[in-house]
């Protein structure tokens, strides 16, 4: 892959899972409007198609912007608050605590040539609106795509109303070829197949009823699709007569509505009444779940009066044929989810039934013991399933902790639950977020107890790693005084473990070790996540005080315990401890450890482990005298700190008088030129070709295996030459100018390197030429 397809490919667009129909003067105009404006909002009504629209002219535009696409969904977001923290981490970004969010995102997109696609803005309209008019001032190469049933009003606007689509025209009577040429009927065709595959428009009279049905429709996308799922048990007549039907009772409907909004209601009201009593109760408790359920949480929340657990399955099995539910497979797990008009129609509807307050309540009693068996079987071999599961969950324990601070007494709850999922809210790098959740809870609950001491022990932590040890200490001062009249033996471990990590990033090793010591006793009576952790910084503040035995005794103790339980996660932060203690000692012990660990943090995603053990492993090379692979570890390294509100380098005292020591010598190795390209080429990767280039393991043979880096035939003199301008980012036409050869020359030198290493990509031959300190040649 070249670098421009590279950048072509960047953003976050889903996949198509069905294919786009029509719309093609939409598309147009819309890719017009994106060239001449900067904001651009596709309006209309519910169910009219404006996300596949926006989806679709997005991809189109996509090589338009040479940092990518990046979509925000809105439509699960209740909290108006969370939308710049919603939008910072579609982009990847952690917000840092003591800046506005707002200001993170801008900071970020101000120098990228970025097309921003906010789906369903309409029940945030204003905060949107807000949000967009600070975006565009401040960011020049930002262009907004946004869809809402409503302008946003921001000055600059384009709009573009996303019509229905073409209908038949009532007059003429047309055959099936030249009804096909209606998106309408095309659409609807396309749907019927797929659940009727022997559909066949120009059967009998079906081309007459298909016209009417879709002129019926008004042409809306959805109710086109909720319309074709019947033709499982009606014939097309029979759905033509049950709608006209339905629609002629339905005329007493609001007069201020648009026709199409009408029908799009009427459709869904019909296709309700078709449903039985359980099915129905079903949709309106299912509705309750904000991005997905599986079959476990749905009967749970959904079973009761009316609903048996038994017969839940096949109504389930029913409504995703009804295409009430859509049915969803990962990794052999099958969810299932609602669109959001559907998912609106069911809330009302279970507000009607007064039922919304109780089946909400059985929402997050189900998500509270979600959270609790996550604390229970952390500690063993499941921890990356364990990530997953609640990666898909995010949503709904959202919902879950702003039902319990919407219910008066419950916020005790959302101080347990926000505690408990302490370990996903730090590998994914939520850090801000949690933050939100401890800091609203605590507000909620003021009397709260041992809950109490330990949402604030938490929440000084994330402070901690966010550098602003003003807000962390005087929580841990309240907690420090809660565990006297409150607090047991866990919660006084907890307050001395977060205070005694205080003291190692202020770099007091002394003060560090003896309050980790005090805590890792608290914590050994059956504590297991405390004790890990505790151990593996009471071994590093041991060793960084001259005890290095007896720290890396601690270590090993440590890596043992974890061995035993099947732990991976906290192994993997002791390994670091004994790498960075080993680092002057042993270093081939260091660099072993230090790849272990990152193997660790790379499947698991986790930012702040990612970004210390790279740095680490940065440290490793310039010891190695790899000083090229040393600087573009230190760039790949401050790609992955960067967008995390977390603590750099800088904020801890140890490890930051380390990094000064080995990034002076390396500059001082290779000159600042040299020092700056090998940093770019680093910064540039994204977070998983780093981890590859520091496991060094990124370079997997497709061709043939590569051949030992130190044989002097591998590559001529010049292909060298070549391979070095790669790490250096330059295109063919580039390399061509820098060597005074064609642009021919030079693709086919690319090729050549590519056969000899086995490599498939540039960016591989680009990591490699980094690793191996490959000079380029002097300029011509």
């Amino acid at each position: 892959m070249t670098a421009a397809s590279g950048r072509a490919k960047a953003g976050n667009l889903p996949a198509d899972v069905t294919s786009f129909v029509g719309r093609r003067r939409e598309i147009t105009e819309a890719l017009r409007l994106l060239s001449s404006s900067r904001l651009l909002t596709l309006t209309g009504s519910g169910g009219v198609g404006k996300t596949r629209l926006a989806l679709r002219v997005a991809e189109r535009a996509r090589r338009n912007f040479r940092d990518g696409v990046w979509l925000v969904e809105l439509a699960d977001l209740s909290d108006p608050s969370l939308l710049a923290h919603t939008t910072a981490e579609r982009l990847g970004l952690r917000a840092e605590p003591s800046r506005d969010r707002v200001e993170l995102v801008i900071d970020h997109l101000t120098p990228r040539e970025t097309l921003l696609v906010l789906d369903n803005c309409e029940h945030l309209v204003d905060q949107c609106a807000a949000f967009v008019a600070a975006l565009l001032p401040a960011c020049p190469r930002l262009t907004v795509l946004a869809t809402s049933r409503q302008s946003l009003g921001v000055y600059g606007e384009n709009t573009l109303l996303v019509p229905p689509l073409p209908v038949p025209d009532p007059d003429h009577v047309l055959s099936a070829a030249e009804l096909a040429r209606y998106d309408s009927v095309a659409l609807f065709v396309e749907r019927a197949r797929a659940v009727l595959p022997g559909f066949d428009a120009a059967d009998g009279a079906s081309p007459e009823v298909l016209a009417r049905l879709c002129r019926d429709l008004d042409g809306i996308p959805l109710a086109i699709e909720l319309a074709a799922v019947w033709l499982r048990t009606l014939s097309l007549g029979q759905l033509e007569e049950r709608l006209s039907e339905r629609y002629r009772l339905l005329t007493t409907g609001p007069r201020s509505a648009p026709t199409r909004q009408r029908t799009l209601r009427a459709l869904i009201d019909w296709s309700h009444e078709l449903c039985s009593r359980p099915e129905q109760l079903l949709w309106a408790r299912a509705s309750v779940f904000a991005g997905g359920f599986d079959l476990a949480a749905v009967e749970y929340v959904g079973a009761g009066d009316g609903v048996t657990t038994e017969e839940l399955p096949d109504l389930l099995h029913s409504l995703v044929d009804k295409s009430v539910l859509i049915r969803e497979e990962h990794r052999g797990d099958v969810r299932y989810r609602m669109l959001e008009t559907l998912r609106a129609y069911g809330l009302e509807r279970l507000a009607e039934a007064g039922e919304e307050t109780a089946v909400r309540r059985r929402h997050r009693d189900w998500y509270a013991a979600l959270i609790e068996r996550f604390e229970a079987e952390w500690i063993g071999p499941g921890q990356e399933a364990w990530l997953d599961r609640l990666d898909h969950e995010h949503a709904n324990l959202r919902a879950a902790l702003a039902h319990c601070l919407n219910r008066p007494g419950e916020g005790v709850v959302a101080l347990r639950m926000a505690t408990a999922v302490d370990e996903y809210w730090s590998i994914r790098g939520l850090n801000t977020e949690a933050r939100y959740w401890l800091d609203q809870a605590l507000a909620a609950a003021p009397e709260a107890g041992r809950e109490r001491i330990s949402a604030l022990c938490l929440n000084a932590w994330y402070a901690l790693l966010q550098s602003d040890p003003a807000s962390a200490l005087p929580q841990l001062d309240e907690a420090e005084a809660l565990v006297e009249s409150a607090g047991g033996p866990g919660q006084a471990a907890f307050v001395a473990h977060v205070r005694g990590m205080a003291a190692l990033f202020a770099g007091d090793v002394d003060r560090a070790a003896e309050l980790l010591d005090r805590a890792l006793a608290g914590f050994r009576a059956g504590r297991p996540r405390g004790e890990l952790f505790a151990l593996s910084m009471l071994g590093l503040a041991e060793g960084l005080r001259g005890e290095r035995v007896r720290g890396l005794a601690r270590i090993e103790e440590c890596l043992a315990l974890a061995q035993e339980r099947g732990e991976a996660y906290w192994r993997s932060w002791a390994l670091w401890s004994l790498a960075f203690l080993e680092l002057g000692h042993d270093l081939g012990r260091s660099e072993a450890a230090a790849k272990e660990a990152l193997t660790v943090h790379g499947h698991m995603e986790s930012r702040l482990g990612t970004a210390f053990l790279i740095d680490l492993l940065g440290w490793v090379s310039a010891r190695q005298g790899r000083h090229v692979r040393a600087a573009t570890l230190f760039g790949a390294a401050a790609a992955v700190w960067h967008p995390m509100g977390t603590a750099t380098l800088d904020g801890m005292a140890p490890m930051a008088a380390v990094q000064d020591e080995h990034l002076a010598g390396v500059r001082a190795a290779l000159g600042d030129e040299r020092y700056e390209s090998a940093f770019r080429h680093g910064n540039g990767m994204s977070a998983r070709s780093a981890v590859e280039f520091a496991l060094e393991d990124g370079e997997k043979p497709q061709r043939r295996a590569p051949r030992d880096a130190g044989d002097e035939t591998l590559l001529t003199p010049r292909e060298r030459q070549v391979a070095a301008l790669l790490a250096e980012g330059h295109s063919n036409k580039e390399i061509a100018a820098r060597l005074v050869v064609s642009t021919r020359t030079a693709e086919t030198h690319v090729d050549h390197i590519l056969s000899k290493l086995g490599f498939t990509s540039r960016a591989q031959v680009a990591a490699w030429a980094a690793a191996h300190d490959l000079t380029p040649p002097a300029d011509v």
